[in-house]
């Protein structure tokens, strides 16, 4: 197959003229599961998720659907919890479902690919960075978000060239997605010689970090990574505030939501996160922002947007293949590229995006940012 390049606005034209040629008015709809956090302590990042798939299903639907079929969405709560996604996983197959965007949280997501590409159901991931996930082999999985080994050395970068801290710490919630991220931090810090005073796990869930922030002081810590997500990196931001504790605090996405202003109060200003670029502010996506802004609903979060993608990407190519077939649909991802609200999106044979950029953001106590990188 060429490889071509598809603009949202001929994807309109290509649905209308593949409706009309071959398929009834009548035709069953196409299933999309919707499969993350619905309930949770990260529940807003499903929150995310499902913002993000709903308007592309949507923006679709109204333009004719595809291959003359409407796109219709089944949500299912992994509560980001491993086991419970792989329930969820068990229940989509059970339900006949074929196409899958999610999970969100790495240590869901590897267990449910697994399920998904031996039952040759197609997953798109917009928020799972973990290498790991792509790295088995599967045929069947992708993802629009890019991976831990982009987002570390963004970083890790950071941190060397304009930070340069004396004493760092590096902590984690003992889960993939956090030690993971963690882990790639650390290298970029040692490779530049920095040492790294505690390379230490918590547990998620935890709300009391005293004994920890008294051990970082006195270790002399000047800087913080947390790997892991919002509520432990709030509570550990508003406790080290409260005994005047101050080094630099960073973390990754997963500790970019508004909710951690809620938590952490004036002790998130100046926090340092690692978000993808802020799609909503590209002019191309106004009109998506306006669409968003019609339903009361906020386009800043950092899935929103890749999620979006996923689906429009997966529509994309079950109109390039003229199938519904996953395996069809997957060899018209890999042999295509995508003109999405992300940007141009390619992905190469594990189903990983060939370009993503990570930007290094300022966090405002307001729940704002402001760009530190390009």
């Amino acid at each position: 197959m060429s490889h071509t390049t598809r603009r949202f606005s001929k994807l309109v034209a290509a649905i209308a003229l593949a409706g009309a040629a071959s398929y009834s008015l009548a035709a069953e709809p196409i299933k999309i599961a919707l499969a993350g956090p619905v309930t949770g302590p990260v529940a807003q990042y499903g929150d995310m998720q499902s913002m993000g798939a709903l308007m592309a299903i949507e923006q679709i639907n109204k333009a004719g659907g595809v291959n003359g079929s409407m796109l219709e969405a089944v949500t299912y709560d992994d509560a980001c919890d491993p086991k419970q996604a792989v329930a969820v996983a068990n229940k989509i197959v059970n339900d006949g479902i074929r196409f899958v965007v999610g999970h969100l949280c790495s240590g869901s997501s590897q267990p449910a690919a697994d399920i998904y590409d031996e039952e040759g159901i197609l997953m798109i991931t917009a928020a799972s960075t973990t290498p790991e996930l792509t790295q088995k082999g599967h045929t069947l999985i992708f993802r629009t978000i890019g991976l831990d080994s982009m987002q570390g050395p963004t970083a890790g970068e950071y941190v060397v060239n304009q930070l340069k801290p004396k004493r760092a710490a590096i902590l984690h919630d003992k889960q993939q997605y956090g030690e993971g991220i963690a882990t790639a931090v650390k290298h970029a810090l040692d490779k530049a010689k920095i040492p790294v005073a505690l390379f230490e796990g918590v547990t998620a869930g935890d709300k009391d970090f005293s004994a920890l922030i008294a051990k970082l002081k006195k270790e002399n810590v000047d800087f913080v990574y947390f790997g892991g997500y919002h509520p432990e990196m709030g509570m550990l931001l508003r406790q080290s505030a409260e005994n005047k504790f101050s080094p630099r605090f960073m973390g990754p996405e997963g500790v970019g939501n508004s909710d951690i202003s809620a938590i952490a109060g004036a002790a998130s200003e100046g926090m340092l996160v690692t978000l993808p670029k802020a799609f909503d502010a590209d002019p191309k996506n106004a009109h998506l922002v306006e669409a968003f802004k019609a339903k009361k609903q906020d386009p800043r979060g950092a899935f929103v947007f890749p999620a979006y993608a996923a689906v429009q990407v997966m529509a994309e190519a079950m109109i390039l293949s003229q199938s519904q077939e996953p395996e069809q649909v997957a060899d018209a991802l890999r042999n295509n590229s995508f003109d999405t609200p992300t940007g141009l999106l390619e992905f190469d044979d594990k189903g990983d995006l060939k370009n993503f950029s990570f930007v290094v953001y300022q966090w405002h106590a307001d729940g704002s940012k402001t760009a530190l990188t390009e």
